[in-house]
C-alpha cells in the first residue's frame, strides 16, 4: 500500500501561528474563540506538528505580513482585510502579538517562508520555490483562518499542481458559517483530501 504522506514528497504548511491568533490574550483570539475551542484547535495543531516532526515531514512556517503603521499608505488598492489589519495593527512587527506562539517555535530543518501580504501563502512569496527545491508535491495545510489564508493558500497550491490536504479541525474561523463554507462548500472544489486531525494522524 502506498503511503499517502511520504516524507520525501510531503510538507506541512503552518499558516500564521502568531500570538495574536493563538494566544488567549491575542488581538484576534476573541473573534474565533468559540470556533477554535469547539474544535480543540490548539491541541490539534500541536498534535499534527509533533507527529510530522517525528515522521520526518518538513514544517514550513507560512506567516502573514507583520503590520506596521505606514502599511499601504502608498498602495493603489489595499483590500478590506488589509485596511482592517492596518487599523488594528494585528501581528504588529516588533510586538508580542507578531511573534510566533510559544508552542510553535521554528526548529532546525524548518523553513520560514517570506511573509504574505494578503491571504495566499503562495502569492508574492517564496513558498512555491521552497517546496520545489525540497522536491515536495503534497502539502498539508493547517492554521488560520479557514476561509481566508487557509483557503487562499490551498486554492493557489492546487492551481500550481500540488496535492492539497485540508484538516477541518486544525483551523478556525470567525463564524460557523465561514467554517462550513470553507470545508463543505468551497474546499471540495479544490482540495484533494479533507480530513479531521484524528484521520490525518492515522495516516501519518
Amino acid at each position: 500500500m502506498t503511503k499517502t504522506y511520504d516524507k520525501g514528497i510531503t510538507g506541512l504548511l503552518l499558516v500564521d501561528p502568531y500570538n495574536d491568533f493563538l494566544s488567549t490574550e491575542g488581538k484576534a483570539y476573541p473573534r474565533h474563540k468559540e470556533i477554535s475551542e469547539s474544535v480543540n484547535l490548539l491541541e490539534h495543531l500541536k498534535a499534527i506538528v509533533d507527529r510530522v516532526r517525528k515522521v520526518g515531514i518538513r514544517v514550513f512556517f507560512v506567516p502573514h505580513h507583520r503590520s506596521e503603521p505606514d502599511d499601504f499608505d502608498t498602495w493603489l488598492y489595499p483590500n478590506p482585510n488589509q485596511v482592517r489589519a492596518k487599523k488594528s495593527q494585528i501581528f504588529a512587527k516588533g510586538t508580542w502579538g507578531g511573534e510566533f506562539h510559544p508552542d510553535f517555535q521554528p526548529q532546525k530543518g524548518d523553513v520560514i517562508i517570506k511573509e504574505h501580504w494578503s491571504s495566499s501563502g503562495f502569492a508574492n512569496t517564496d513558498l512555491d520555490h521552497q517546496l520545489k527545491m525540497h522536491g515536495l508535491q503534497k502539502v498539508i495545510i493547517i492554521g488560520l483562518l479557514a476561509n481566508t489564508c487557509i483557503e487562499a493558500t490551498a486554492r493557489f497550491g492546487s492551481e500550481l499542481g500540488y496535492h492539497v490536504t485540508l484538516v477541518k479541525d486544525a483551523t478556525a474561523a470567525y463564524s460557523k458559517e465561514a467554517m462550513h463554507s470553507a470545508h463543505e462548500v468551497n474546499g471540495p472544489t479544490f482540495a484533494h483530501v479533507i480530513v479531521t486531525t484524528e484521520e490525518l494522524l492515522a495516516q501519518l
